[in-house]
């Protein structure tokens, strides 16, 4: 039975999005027209796109609800993997801005039942805001 349970968890790691690398997410601003129709098919109804970021292939959605980070995999990037991470199981979260030397910023998000969730952002991104964000829906 133990083997089974831990090669379930082994298969759950697998196909959910590594958060712990953080150089995974070297994200920047993007157009909420460019990526919400990429996640509309999973929105609630009255749910709405607030703020969107991009890595190279992967990218990253806030709503006025949850996180939605999506894994882009293969060759071709036509196979995708949704995270959805809601702001309701937040326990804590926090910022650091970027610095003279270190130009990125950070958001570490903890949520029940999941641990620690890290996103690096480029200095360019508006960190502060995204934190007010946040603070809106999780307190």
């Amino acid at each position: 039975m133990a083997d089974a349970e831990s090669a379930c968890s082994a298969t759950y790691r697998d196909v959910v999005i590594d958060f712990s690398n953080g150089s995974v997410f070297k994200l920047n601003p993007a157009s909420p027209q460019e990526l919400g129709p990429e996640v509309a098919p999973l929105l609630v109804p009255g749910e709405q796109v607030v703020a969107c970021f991009k890595a190279v292939r992967d990218f990253v959605v806030f709503t006025d609800k949850r996180l939605i980070a999506v894994n882009v995999q293969g060759m071709t990037g036509r196979k995708k993997d949704f995270t959805s991470l809601p702001y309701s199981k937040v326990q804590a979260f926090s910022i650091e801005t970027a610095g003279t030397f270190d130009l990125d910023a950070e958001l570490d998000l903890w949520f029940s039942g999941l641990g620690k969730v890290r996103l690096e952002f480029k200095g360019s991104a508006d960190i502060r805001g995204l934190g007010q964000m946040i603070a809106g829906f999780v307190l």
